[in-house]
């Protein structure tokens, strides 16, 4: 009964895929930062009623859920521990995503791929993140039940990341320039320019994939490389697959339109990247610390590790707020004294 429900959500992400499409975006346009944010708070609404869903689904056992053991906190999830843990898997995927965010704004901007094309782009980028980010669950949850020790290695590996992310520097080379394009150019033939919005174009007889496909290409590199660092943080919270799958997929789902909203603002967030870092540092943490926290914290640990989330959220965007009005500030106090300055006599 657990595949119906499966089957069931299935269909609502291609509903939700399908209007994306066919209704919202039936002819190419460049998507404006308003329609992205509206796009963008429709979905977290969706998640947040789709937690309501969770709630009744799980508390009543509708189609199987609710039954099983979860491996994590060795708990029968009832409807209560069900939506917190999918809403702060949720919140802990979508945080996460953000990083990803900019990395495909410089695949599009190192490719100079027109905004025009890139929702096209980004769209069957979501379906293969869906795909992949699917078979890494069921094998990522086959692996917690049968081998509880991982949780640890995950943990280990998330804080390793954490400090790795805040210590590196920004790479030198573009996406261009990097092994994932020389392979490509290697096997397939790419043309110069771009092809309209199409993927692959046929020259004088031979295939040739388009700088589009190469985008595509680096797009799903990248989320595979980025779900390394959040499949296993999902695992802090549920081995649950249902709720590992669905927080990851409303994640995925709200990618695009959060990358339409952001791309243009990457530099006012300058002090996300810190946000992230510490939220993989507080989910590496609590996998190590499992035990202990669980009996100081009792069974709301996974409600106060939900709030704070998202207070290391808001405090990385409201830093980067005041950072910004303040160099703003200094910026035009500099001007008005250089305008103000005495001419030079000399």
């Amino acid at each position: 009964m657990t595949l119906v429900a499966w089957g069931l959500f299935l269909v609502f992400v291609f509903a939700v895929l399908a209007i994306d499409l066919f209704v919202l975006n039936k002819e190419a346009h460049t998507v404006s930062v308003k329609e992205a944010f509206a796009f963008t708070g429709v979905l977290a609404v969706l998640a947040l009623a789709f937690s309501g869903v969770v709630y009744v689904a799980y508390d009543q056992h509708w189609l199987g859920l609710g039954l099983a053991v979860d491996a994590i906190d060795k708990q029968v999830n009832d409807g209560r521990l069900a939506a917190v843990k999918f809403l702060t898997g949720y919140l802990i995927e979508l945080s996460l995503s953000t990083d990803n965010v900019f990395v495909i704004a410089l695949i599009f901007q190192h490719l100079r791929i027109p905004a025009i094309y890139q929702h096209r782009t980004l769209f069957w980028g979501v379906l293969g993140a869906l795909v992949m980010r699917g078979a890494l669950i069921v094998v990522g949850a086959q692996l917690v039940a049968r081998y509880h020790w991982i949780l640890y290695l995950f943990g280990a590996f998330l804080v390793y990341t954490a400090i790795k992310l805040l210590v590196q520097k920004e790479p030198a080379e573009g996406p261009d320039e990097t092994g994932v394009v020389k392979l490509i150019r290697r096997f397939f033939p790419v043309t110069a320019t771009l092809q309209d919005d199409h993927f692959t174009v046929r020259l004088d007889g031979r295939l040739f994939l388009t700088p589009l496909a190469v985008a595509l290409i680096l797009v799903e590199t990248t989320d595979l490389v980025f779900a390394l660092d959040s499949i296993p943080a999902i695992f802090a919270i549920t081995a649950d697959p249902f709720l590992v799958f669905t927080s990851n997929v409303f994640a995925i789902l709200g990618l695009r339109s959060l990358y339409f909203a952001l791309a243009g603002a990457m530099d006012k967030f300058r002090y996300l990247k810190i946000s992230l870092a510490v939220i993989l540092a507080v989910v590496g943490l609590k996998m190590l610390l499992a035990d202990v926290l669980k009996d100081q914290l009792g069974p709301n640990a996974n409600l106060y590790l939900l709030v704070l989330v998202f207070l290391i959220l808001v405090a990385g965007v409201v830093a980067s707020a005041v950072a910004d009005a303040s160099a703003k500030k200094l910026d035009a106090t500099a001007g008005a004294r250089g305008t103000d300055a005495p001419p030079d006599i000399r």
